[in-house]
């Protein structure tokens, strides 16, 4: 079931007008039953997984946090841990690691024949899975009481909004909300209604025009000129960042609306200016839990320089390997690792180039312009490697960029920039005001004149120029 679909807006009008009615246990099942049904919509079958994952947790909690030595707890963390990881691995990558075996083994001149699974990918697997796990590293550090009700327990994991595309919502964060009772105010109202307006028109009018120009490159089989690609490229960094960040802001906005706090998953990431400040700001839910729930345990920073860059190495491509079950993902997963690298080893450069900026009293706008203007281009080149089909599509486009740059067909390119600025405009100039006042939701501090005239464009470019059909958000596949 799609946010973006007209079943959904049936669906939620239904659940929204019970919700409004039920006191808060009756609420939290009505939630429940609503969240299966939500799920269950693309294959009902794929709950009994889930189920299976929240009942292990649930069984393990209380052994976890009442533990009378730290022994016993680590044994069903790591139990809970385990059934969590092993449904995930076994139908996320178990055809990923039989095919490079069978690769492996063919270069050595064995010949197996490998079998693998014919079967649809559970949705949101690894988004509800991390989610899980929370809730037992959680209950380990003494963050979370374990809850007296399965149900409940169950909502936590199952919770609609964000089930299948995030946030990734920590235990300590999420859990409190569904034990205790919730208020909805119309203050939370309007802001819950400003998100999901926002999301639908992020998701609606941008991403989803902005695809019509990503595919026909990145699934061509012919190469492209270099120009053509690199436009293709900015579109993509757009389509991916509104479509993600458009889901996670309509699931803000319905969890607002029925009074719980859903964390920003996206702050303004393409006005990060190094690979440090990008991850504070894309992604938020996910880099912070493996930064929480990785790297830190990992070590963190704590041992030294060399282990702190062997630390983040891993920790981002395990991040590239949860995006999907590809090369092309642990491949950019080791690029952004490589940036952070670069950028923690030349740290004292950094400092000493910023000093001597400041000598020659360099103007601090332009400055931060071309730090920006540089560091979108590396960002744009990871995406051209997350977004890319094989290696050889990577090199082929890469090649086009260094050494075919200049179009064939010059007005149809010139179209295609028309194309990207026409469906990024107000974007942009949205996000540079929000960026200036340092407040995502200035709008909702402005004169009822404004917030009407905001609310008119948003409606005005999605009704009448928001793209055809609807599209399945890009973070589903993982």
């Amino acid at each position: 079931m799609l946010f973006n679909s007209t079943q959904f807006f049936l669906f939620i009008l239904i659940v929204y007008g019970l919700y409004l009615i039920l006191s808060h246990r009756w609420q939290n099942r009505m939630l429940l039953a609503a969240s299966c049904i939500f799920y269950g919509a693309w294959d009902v079958r794929f709950l009994l997984l889930m189920f299976i994952s929240i009942t292990a947790d649930y069984l393990c909690g209380p052994r976890i946090y009442y533990a009378k030595d730290r022994q016993t707890a680590k044994l069903f963390l790591s139990i809970a841990l385990t059934v969590n990881l092993v449904i995930l691995l076994f139908f996320k990558y178990c055809n990923f690691f039989v095919s490079n075996l069978t690769s492996l083994l063919s270069y050595c001149g064995l010949t197996v024949n490998p079998y693998t699974l014919d079967i649809v990918l559970p949705i949101g697997i690894s988004f509800y899975t991390f989610q899980a796990m929370s809730y037992s590293f959680d209950l380990y550090r003494r963050e979370v009481i374990p809850p007296a009700r399965y149900l409940d327990y169950a909502l936590f994991v199952t919770y609609f909004p964000q089930l299948v595309a995030g946030p990734i919502m920590k235990a300590r964060d999420l859990l409190p909300q569904v034990l205790k009772e919730r208020t909805v105010t119309v203050e939370k109202f309007k802001e819950g209604c400003f998100w999901i307006l926002w999301g639908f028109f992020q998701k609606v009018y941008v991403a989803d025009n902005l695809a019509g120009i990503v595919e026909p490159v990145f699934s061509a089989t012919s190469p492209r000129d270099g120009l053509t690609v690199l436009l293709a490229v900015y579109a993509f960094a757009f389509q991916i960042y509104c479509d993600f960040a458009g889901y996670s802001n309509i699931a803000k906005g319905l969890g607002k609306i029925m009074g719980f706090d859903i964390i920003t998953n996206f702050n303004l990431p393409y006005f990060a200016t190094n690979p440090v400040e990008f991850w504070k700001r894309w992604h938020i839910s996910l880099s912070s839990w493996l930064r929480d729930y990785l790297y830190i345990p990992l070590g963190g920073n704590r041992q030294g320089r060399l282990r702190m860059f062997r630390n983040l190495g891993l920790t981002m491509l395990i991040g590239g390997l949860w995006h999907g079950a590809s090369w092309t993902f642990v491949l950019w997963g080791a690029y952004q690792g490589a940036l952070l690298i670069a950028y923690r080893a030349g740290e004292p450069l950094w400092h000493k180039f910023r000093s001597l900026t400041g000598r020659l009293s360099l103007p601090s706008g332009l400055l931060y312009a071309a730090k920006l203007f540089f560091f979108f281009h590396l960002i744009c080149l990871g995406w051209l490697v997350f977004r890319a089909q094989s290696f050889e599509q990577i090199f082929v486009m890469l090649r086009s960029i260094l050494t075919g740059f200049l179009p064939v067909n010059q007005q149809a390119a010139w179209q295609t920039a028309a194309a990207i600025l026409q469906f990024t405009w107000f974007l942009v100039l949205i996000e540079i005001m929000q960026y200036h006042l340092d407040d995502l939701k200035f709008i909702l501090r402005q004169s009822p004149l404004v917030k009407a005239g905001f609310s008119y464009i948003c409606f005005l470019l999605l009704i009448f120029y928001g793209a055809e059909g609807t599209r399945q958000f890009i973070y589903f596949q993982f």
